[in-house]
This record gives C-alpha cells, sequence and structure tokens, in this order.
C-alpha cells in the first residue's frame, strides 16, 4: 500500500528534519526523493509510484494554501510604500537580471529563462511567517513589511501563474465580479458555523468547492478562485480563527506537494549544480532587500532584520513551476530546499549579527525616518495602559473619571483606530518590538498597567521598563499563578490573578447590593 509507504517516510524524515531546527517540508521533499530512489531499484520490493490520488491531494493542498493567503489579504498590511514599492521593484530588478544570466548560462529559451527568474524572485512565505513567528516579531515593524512584501509576491505570483495557464474563460466568468456581492452571505455563514468542524468544513466548501472547481468550470484557474474566496473573508473578525482552523488540514495536503515533486525523479547532476549556482546567488537576493528597503527611509536594523527573513526561495515558486515550468520541479525544488538550510540559521541569529554588522550597515541609513520608526514621547503621561483589550479597556475606562493624563497603547492598528475614534487616547506601539524601547521617552510616567493577552509580551515589557530606568508601579493579570510570579521577577511590583480578581468583583458587587437591605432592617 504505497500510502503507508509515503506517510511513514514522510513522518520519519520530516521528524528528523525538524529536531535539527529546519522546517519538516525539507524533509517531505527528501522521503519524494527516498521514494524516488526505492521505485528505481528492482531489489527492493516496494512499489511507491506517484499516483492520481497524490496529484489531488497536493493540488489540494496548493488551493488550501491559496486560501488562507486570501484570509491574511487586509488592504492595510500592503498598502504602503516600502511594501508595493519594495516587492514591485525588487521583483522587477530581479527578473531584469536573472533572466538573460539565466538564458545564457542555461542555453535555453527566453520564456524559460524568464520563468525561471520569476520563480527565484519570490521568498517563503512558509518559512519566514514562521522564523518571525518563533521569534515573536510577526507585529514587529519588520515583520509587518516582510509579511506585506511576501502577501504582494503571492499576489504576483497568482497572476504568474493565471497567465501560464494559458485558460480561455467562458461568458459565465463574468460573474466573478459579482462576487463581492456574497460578501454579507458568507458572513453569515461564517457566523453560524460555531467554531468546531462546521469551520473546517466551511472552509473547504470556500476553498475547494466554489473557489476551485468553481473557477474551473467557467474557464478560470482554480488558485485564483481560491484566493479571492480567501481575501472577501479577510476583513471579518473570524477570519484568522477560520485560517488557524484550517492549518493543519492545509498542511497534511501539503505533504502530498512535496512528496508528489520528489517521487517525480531523482535530481541529476545539472540540477544540483543549478541549485548550488542559486544558493551562492541567494545574498544578492538579500543586498538588493537591504538597500530596497533604505529607499524607503527605513532604518538600517528593519531594512536588515526584513532582507534577512526574505533571504530565501520561496515553495510558491514551486508552484508556478509545476504550472509553467513541470520540467524543471526538481532542480527548483532542490534550489529552495537549499535555500532553507542556509536561511533558518541565519535568521535565528538575525540580531547579534545585525550588532556585529551594525556599525558598517548603519552609515547606509537616510537622514529621514520612517513614519513608523519615529521617536515615540508619552508626553506628561502619568499612567499608561499597555494592551487595549477586554481588560485594559475596562482599566482605562475607569481611571480615565480620575486621572486626565492617561494613555494606552496596543499593538493591533484597527484596534487603536477605533478605541482613537470612541475618543480614548490610544497610539500603536508594539511591546515585543525593540525599536519601539528604543525610541520611548516617558519623562512624567508613574504606572504602568500591562493588560497584554499574551505573557511574553508582558514579561519584556516589565523588564525592558526597569532597563530604561523607570522606578514607578508596574502591575499586571495574568491567568495563572506560574506566570504571575515570571511577570515579578521580569520587574512588576504586582501581578494579579484574573479569575481570583473577578471573583472578588463578583462578591463586592453582592455586597454592595444587599447593604441597602441590611441598614433597612437596622432602622
Amino acid at each position: 500500500m504505497p500510502e503507508a509507504i509515503w506517510i511513514s517516510l514522510a513522518f520519519g524524515l520530516g521528524l528528523l528534519i525538524k529536531t535539527i531546527g529546519l522546517p519538516p517540508l525539507i524533509g517531505y521533499l527528501g522521503a519524494g526523493f527516498v521514494l524516488s530512489a526505492i521505485a528505481a531499484t528492482p531489489s527492493i520490493p516496494l512499489y511507491p509510484e506517484p499516483t492520481a490520488a497524490l496529484a489531488h491531494i497536493a493540488h489540494l493542498g496548493v488551493l488550501l494554501m491559496l486560501f488562507t493567503v486570501g484570509l491574511k489579504l487586509k488592504l492595510k498590511s500592503v498598502i504602503s510604500p516600502e511594501v508595493i514599492g519594495g516587492s514591485l521593484l525588487h521583483f522587477a530588478i530581479t527578473c531584469f537580471v536573472f533572466t538573460p544570466g539565466l538564458y545564457l548560462l542555461l542555453d535555453t529559451t527566453w520564456y524559460v529563462a524568464f520563468m525561471l527568474a520569476v520563480a527565484l524572485s519570490f521568498s517563503s512565505t512558509v518559512l519566514a511567517a514562521k522564523v518571525l513567528e518563533n521569534k515573536r516579531e510577526l507585529r514587529a515593524f519588520h515583520g509587518r513589511v516582510s509579511i506585506g512584501i511576501l502577501i504582494m509576491q503571492d499576489l504576483i505570483a497568482l497572476l504568474v501563474m493565471s497567465l501560464a495557464a494559458g485558460q480561455t474563460p467562458s461568458e459565465w466568468a463574468l460573474i466573478v465580479f459579482g462576487l463581492p456581492l456574497l460578501r454579507p452571505l458568507l458572513f453569515k455563514l461564517l457566523d453560524a458555523s460555531g467554531h468546531d468542524e462546521l469551520l473546517v468544513l466551511l472552509g473547504l466548501l470556500l476553498a475547494l468547492v466554489l473557489g476551485g472547481m468553481g473557477f474551473e468550470t467557467v474557464g478560470l484557474s482554480s488558485e485564483l478562485g481560491a484566493l479571492i474566496f480567501g481575501a472577501i473573508l479577510a476583513n471579518h473578525p473570524r477570519s484568522q480563527e477560520l485560517a488557524k482552523s484550517l492549518w493543519s488540514v492545509k498542511e497534511i495536503f501539503l505533504v502530498g506537494f512535496f512528496l508528489q515533486i520528489g517521487i517525480g525523479g531523482l535530481p541529476g547532476t545539472n540540477a544540483i549544480v543549478f541549485a548550488v549556482v542559486a544558493a551562492f546567488v541567494l545574498p544578492l537576493k538579500g543586498i538588493l532587500f537591504f538597500f530596497l528597503m533604505l529607499l524607503f527611509r527605513l532604518r538600517a536594523r528593519s531594512g536588515f532584520l526584513t532582507a534577512l527573513s526574505l533571504t530565501n526561495y520561496s515553495e510558491f515558486g514551486l508552484i508556478v513551476a509545476s504550472i509553467a515550468l513541470p520540467e524543471w520541479l526538481v532542480p527548483l525544488a532542490i534550489t529552495v530546499a537549499l535555500s532553507f538550510l542556509i536561511s533558518a540559521p541565519l535568521n535565528r541569529f538575525a540580531h547579534p549579527l545585525y550588532e556585529r554588522l551594525s556599525h558598517r550597515l548603519v552609515p547606509f541609513e537616510s537622514t529621514q525616518r520612517h513614519p513608523d520608526e519615529q521617536p515615540i514621547s508619552l508626553g506628561d503621561t502619568r499612567v499608561l495602559v499597555m494592551g487595549m483589550g477586554r481588560t485594559g479597556t475596562s482599566a482605562y475606562d475607569w481611571l480615565q473619571a480620575t486621572e486626565p493624563r492617561l494613555m494606552a497603547l496596543d499593538s493591533d492598528p484597527p484596534k487603536v483606530a477605533r478605541h482613537q475614534k470612541e475618543g480614548r487616547n490610544v497610539i500603536y506601539a508594539d511591546a515585543e518590538d525593540n525599536t519601539f524601547w528604543e525610541s520611548l521617552h516617558m519623562p512624567s510616567l508613574e504606572a504602568v498597567i500591562l493588560a497584554m493577552s499574551d505573557i511574553e509580551a508582558k514579561l519584556i515589557a516589565a523588564r525592558m521598563l526597569r532597563k530604561l530606568g523607570f522606578t514607578g508601579y508596574i502591575v499586571a493579570h495574568t491567568m495563572y499563578p506560574d506566570e504571575a510570579r515570571l511577570i515579578q521577577e521580569a520587574g512588576a511590583d504586582d501581578a494579579y490573578l484574573t479569575m481570583s480578581e473577578t471573583g472578588v468583583a463578583l462578591a463586592s458587587h453582592l455586597l454592595d447590593r444587599q447593604a441597602p437591605t441590611k441598614s433597612e432592617l437596622a432602622s
């Protein structure tokens, strides 16, 4: 049974690769090559050839990946000069330089050279997002810029795939322009689906049935359909919950995609040479990103961290190649795997690496600063609330009546905009972003309430406040006693247990309600 062999090898090599700190997809790709070697060896009584089922699973994985990309496709995350300009300029320069070079070196057609340049221009969404998430830098300024550029690259890749597929739309394809009218209905379906298996089934229905099969029926790319249906739901409050619920399903199906590439054939000498040469060129990709970020007035530190997270080749390039250049899938797969082997360790030591190189990189900075990297001053603020969820908002509203010099910070831009519209003094800042702490001025601050939901953010905030010389009162809330101890060790004066405080508040309300009754009885 080939499926048993696929699963066993993919798990074994994926786990092995993960233990050394690299993405498991390198193991899945390696499992495919092992299966290809087994199939080519007559003495081994196993026949793990690729099947139509594996190809179908691989295609479903691609559709789900594009659907989840669509769920993150919020215009605010890509509408900025450094994201749009940086991604488009990098794509144009890479294609302009790589296309003639590949044409001459590989002695191939201009079309093949151009499509290879396109595939090599993309950076890995999977690797970059994972690296930034592990370092808790997704919401940092350089993290947001990196993710925005990756989303722009995904859109470019989708456009290239649609053109390369060469499908002729039917007259029914015009229906696509009316899809935004379905948004209220889709929002209601998402609200009605709850939090369990119906939510997952809704995602599969939209990505695979309506987006995938529906678009193919009218002569359009199924990949385009999956992305569009994801983008329609992107502004729903539960869009990220839907993305998380589909994460495991998408990852399992994508295993089939990487297995299929490996089973397609063992890498020959030419494929390995191509991958090695591409690996030597990889630093140029990062250098170009760095100087483009400086062109858009980012600081050297932000530009370096952004560039380093994007210095790799993309699994999306493989998806493009699977449609436009199937004969180049194996060389490109080796190239992507090799770039991950280089990029993952470098990103793990990104901050120490910058400290060693900063004296050479800082002189390239622009004298003008990007608006998001301007120094933040709290002015005459006396009490600061960090984190404006339910707890932070309640604390702010209670203090607002008696404390005129009150300010709040939050790392969610839409939430900040909502609070500002409601009249609260809230500004954007991320406690997990070192840039924020490096530029913070707090001359009159006396007390800080740490109301962020993330324990790591509270620990960082408490440590950095004390490191910057703040001697005032720091109080936090948390769900667990061990976290309360860690917060106090990090520098907070007090850390209260949320549920315990809720119980105390409920009891005080009961006493307040009973008090008049007792006085009446006494009289």
